[in-house]
């Protein structure tokens, strides 16, 4: 699939699972036609229950409901939990399954990270939002701070075609065409977005979503702020950084303060002498666990999605962002990771005193010499087409949902 630009799109921004959810839950329990759902992460909890119950009633209805995890994000699922939706139709799918090896989960590499909704064609949800009850603040103190959006408009179409080639092992007469006639029906544009589905996997699209990124950096005139769960990008990217913050540009990244996972933060901070001292500005979040993607650079181009800045998602992991053309949007994305910086911050200084650890220089040396050769040792790591695996029916029932 190439990267095809549209214009007349309505995005909205959906901030943690407060808005993300009941946005999705409505969306499907108004589907007519079909719902396709892919997502890294389904729990057991609330808001998967809540989840599950929608896609019974919709399926039921006569819907077609398609819904893919990751094989290993999402390995805990009870065959319970999964046998309630297939029973009545839903097809429902597992990207790479793989045993157990002494109760450690073995596929490790190559996951299926993306966060994907389409509801009748006509509506779509991407970001990097799980369905798990930890992307609620009422969660408490490791509720995650995380961003997804809507979607209305001709980039839908393109989602939903993109989404019917990942179906099409599973579901051969599923047609991306059926799904936007209902957009077309619905007439054209529905705002002022310029948008474009921008992915990554390990075969035609192996660096796009970095390649964007690196673009807006490039272009960048007066100010870049991005906000990252897991920043480890490669050498090229953070010469960028560099270079922009050098000619003037306000660069600011936005990273864990305090992580769910603390190498996160630890792998990070290795980098921050050398873009402090670019000018970079670095900032870490420390009310909760930031598992954010998005960036927006001078107001204009922003981009939310599934994509993280390190090795997994650069160079191993299927995701999916949007990059987004549009002044009223990336002010508004700004103007809300404005609050982070302000409220919820800290400001990173640079190490001034001179570092007395000798294991500290190896550290750094290993770090950029890392950075600059990791996509290709990525190469090496085990590269067999990953499978996607369809649950049967209970007592092989077979289901056929409105086409």
């Amino acid at each position: 699939m190439t990267v095809r630009w549209t214009s007349g799109n309505a995005l909205q921004l959906l901030e943690n699972g407060e808005e993300f959810f009941p946005a999705v839950f409505e969306a499907i329990s108004q589907a007519e036609r079909s719902v396709i759902l892919e997502t890294f992460i389904i729990f057991e909890d609330e808001v998967g229950k809540e989840l599950q119950r929608v896609v019974i009633e919709a399926a039921t209805r006569g819907v077609r409901v398609d819904i893919t995890v990751d094989g290993y994000g999402s390995a805990d699922l009870t065959e319970d939990y999964i046998t309630a939706m297939t029973a009545v139709g839903v097809g429902f799918h597992v990207f790479d399954p793989q045993p157990r090896r002494l109760g450690v989960r073995t596929n490790l590499f190559r996951r299926m990270h993306r966060k994907v909704v389409v509801v009748d064609g006509a509506l779509a949800f991407i970001g990097g939002i799980n369905y798990s009850a930890d992307h609620l603040i009422k969660f408490g103190p490791t509720a995650k701070q995380d961003y997804a959006i809507s979607i209305r408009g001709p980039l839908v179409d393109e989602i939903a075609k993109f989404e019917a080639q990942v179906l099409a092992p599973v579901r051969p007469k599923f047609s991306w065409r059926r799904l936007g006639r209902r957009q077309a029906q619905q007439g054209g544009a529905h705002g002022d977005s310029s948008a474009a589905l921008v992915v990554r996997d390990n075969d035609r699209h192996r660096n796009d979503i970095e390649l964007h990124y690196r673009i807006g950096i490039r272009a960048a005139k007066h100010s870049i702020t991005l906000a990252n769960a897991y920043f480890f990008p490669g050498y090229r990217f953070l010469r960028d950084l560099r270079h922009a913050a050098k000619r003037g540009v306000k660069v600011r990244l936005i990273l864990q303060g305090e992580p769910d996972m603390p190498i996160a933060r630890f792998v990070a901070t290795m980098l921050y002498d050398y873009l402090l001292s670019a000018g970079v500005e670095i900032y870490e979040y420390c009310e909760r666990p930031l598992h954010g993607k998005v960036a927006t650079m001078d107001d204009t181009w922003a981009t939310v999605g599934s994509s993280n800045l390190d090795p997994l998602s650069l160079a191993l992991n299927l995701e999916a962002n949007v990059m987004i053309h549009d002044r009223a949007f990336s002010t508004h994305l700004r103007e809300r990771l404005d609050v982070l910086v302000k409220d919820h911050c800290r400001l990173m200084e640079r190490q001034t005193r001179p570092r007395r650890k000798i294991q500290r220089v190896f550290v750094g040396v290993f770090v950029f010499h890392f950075l600059r050769r990791f996509p290709s040792w990525a190469g090496w790591l085990p590269a067999r087409k990953p499978q996607l695996m369809s649950i049967p029916a209970p007592a092989d029932k077979t289901y056929e949902g409105k086409s």
